[in-house]
């Protein structure tokens, strides 16, 4: 689950940070003379499965190696972990994590209730793409890591005549039992718009079509649940379809099972991720913490850690992931964003919640 139209053209002033130099002092106001004590561990909130492996290769495993710091993953989802944040930060506690790897609209929410802090002095900002920049945010509340494609995944055996061609295509009674989505309709509420006759310019005002063809949806009874779930899915054989983000079904892929995935003629939802800190941390915690971010968008990092999620990173010059050069789920040039759906950020904080609960609604009615 934003971004401007050239939000990937223009790099901004600077070059990126050398290899060498990838954990370098921050110059701050404020800042220690020499670095400060470096707590035990850190603790980022992560997704499991594929997810959290990814970043643990790409990110956690070699700043350890760099800092001598320990990272633990506390793979509580990032909604469950949101109001215990918000909680710790407003009674002057402090948080139980240091880090959140979180869904940009999550982490705007987060930004604008004023929990996060600013990390406008990130070395490695300077070379980074548009894309790293949070869209309406004054500095960097939050900094972007990559961007995202809520596919249709697909077994080609289930599909003897081609790819799908449309979302309608997964209202075949023979599909009945054999759809997945996310459990709060995360990625799907778009294309649904569309698919159910109505248009995008309509969002948020009148989406009766989107919950009307996600009410036949229902009726397929699909599969719902999280990101680790559709890869587990898709290799028990227990789905035929589902609308995920591209890496549950790259991982499902490499480990043997035949998938593929597409853009349907309706579009796709294009979004983001990205890291952020929660106020309240001991000034040594935040620092390292700091220098955690600053590594994962450094091109060192961004190469491992996104080559194991399939995704487009926020640094120029990364190599894809073999086989996904020009694939649609790796968009990094303007035209590969032609039949991604990109709905604002501020839309998208205003009534998230709200689409979740009609979703949840619509099939637990």
């Amino acid at each position: 689950m934003k971004q401007t139209i050239n939000r990937r053209s223009v790099l901004r002033a600077g070059l990126a940070t050398s290899g060498a130099a990838l954990l370098a002092s921050f110059p701050r106001a404020g800042a220690f003379a020499q670095e400060p004590e470096k707590p035990t561990e850190i603790i980022v909130r992560a997704w499991g499965g594929e997810w959290v492996e990814a970043l643990k290769r790409g990110v956690s495993d070699p700043f350890t190696a760099k800092t001598g710091i320990s990272v633990r993953h506390d793979l509580t989802e990032d909604n469950e972990i949101q109001p215990k944040v918000w909680a710790a930060v407003d009674q002057g506690r402090v948080p139980p994590i240091h880090i959140n790897w979180d869904t940009t609209t999550n982490a705007t929410k987060s930004a604008l209730r004023g929990v996060t802090v600013d990390l406008s002095d990130l070395p490695n900002l300077a070379g980074t793409t548009d894309l790293a920049k949070p869209v309406g945010l004054d500095g960097y509340p939050i900094v972007n890591t990559y961007g995202y494609v809520y596919v249709l995944a697909y077994r080609p055996e289930a599909f003897p005549n081609g790819a799908p061609k449309s979302w309608k295509d997964l209202l075949d009674p023979r599909l009945k039992g054999r759809v997945a989505f996310y459990n709060d309709g995360i990625g799907f509420h778009f294309p649904a718009q569309v698919a159910g006759g109505g248009k995008l310019e309509d969002i948020p005002g009148n989406m009766q079509p989107a919950w009307d063809f996600i009410a036949k949806m229902k009726e397929q009874k699909p599969l719902l649940g999280e990101d680790p779930d559709f890869t587990t899915w898709f290799q028990n054989g227990e789905i035929d379809a589902a609308c995920t983000i591209s890496t549950n079904a790259l991982a499902a892929k490499r480990n043997g099972i035949n998938l593929a995935w597409t853009i349907p003629e309706e579009g796709c939802k294009f979004d983001t991720d990205g890291l952020w800190i929660p106020k309240g941390l001991p000034e040594n915690e935040l620092y390292w913490a700091k220098e955690y971010i600053n590594f994962a968008i450094s091109k060192e990092a961004q190469q491992v850690w996104l080559d194991g999620l399939g995704l487009p990173g926020v640094v120029p010059g990364l190599t894809p992931p073999e086989g996904l050069a020009g694939d649609p789920s790796y968009p990094t040039k303007e035209e590969d964003f032609k039949h991604l759906i990109r709905i604002s950020s501020k839309v998208q904080v205003e009534n998230e919640s709200d689409w979740f609960a009609k979703f949840k609604a619509i099939m637990q009615g």
